[in-house]
């Protein structure tokens, strides 16, 4: 990771670690704090630092690349995600989502009011709580995939006469007719 650090940050890294003494601190130091990670997780971090960053990265900003990008997740861009919403039939549920964020994110912003109010708006609010959900994905938390609601198992009895003129009397008790 140093190595590849002096080849693209020359000038940065020779300024951060001017004598090999203070190389050596460094190395110990990112060393305690990485040493968790996988060294696959860690070089991939590295090499995504260099494509995305042009200043030498920190501790904490390899730490940041080690974290997964959305698309490892399986989660799409939110202006994707929310075309996803509005497009997919009903019954949503049954609908097979890129990534069950994309369903609770739809859930959440109200499916009538995608439907029916303009992108401009709309969008704003689905991507409100996609983001919410995604940073919820991103700390490792899994989502419930989407649930048909059942039927009731047993369909409710009608009320005999008796209890039917029983309610009328509580109701007009309630209101006092």
């Amino acid at each position: 990771m140093f190595a590849e650090f002096e080849l693209v940050y020359h000038n940065q890294y020779n300024k951060a670690f001017p004598t090999e003494e203070k190389l050596g601190y460094a190395k110990k130091l990112w060393f305690s704090n990485l040493c968790h990670i996988p060294p696959q997780r860690i070089t991939s971090a590295c090499h995504r630092a260099i494509r995305e960053s042009e200043f030498l990265p920190t501790i904490k900003g390899i730490l940041k690349f080690c974290e997964p990008d959305d698309r490892e997740l399986g989660l799409p861009d939110s202006h994707s995600a929310y075309l996803e919403a509005c497009r997919a039939p009903s019954p949503k549920a049954e609908y097979h989502w890129s990534h069950p964020a994309v369903y609770h994110a739809g859930r959440d912003s109200d499916w009538f009011f995608l439907a029916s109010t303009a992108e401009q708006q709309a969008y704003p609010v689905f991507r409100r709580n996609y983001e919410q959900l995604c940073e919820r994905v991103r700390r490792g938390e899994t989502l419930p995939p989407p649930e048909a609601p059942a039927l009731p198992k047993a369909a409710a009895k009608p009320l005999s006469p008796e209890q039917q003129k029983e309610r009328m009397r509580e109701m007009r008790r309630k209101l006092n007719i």
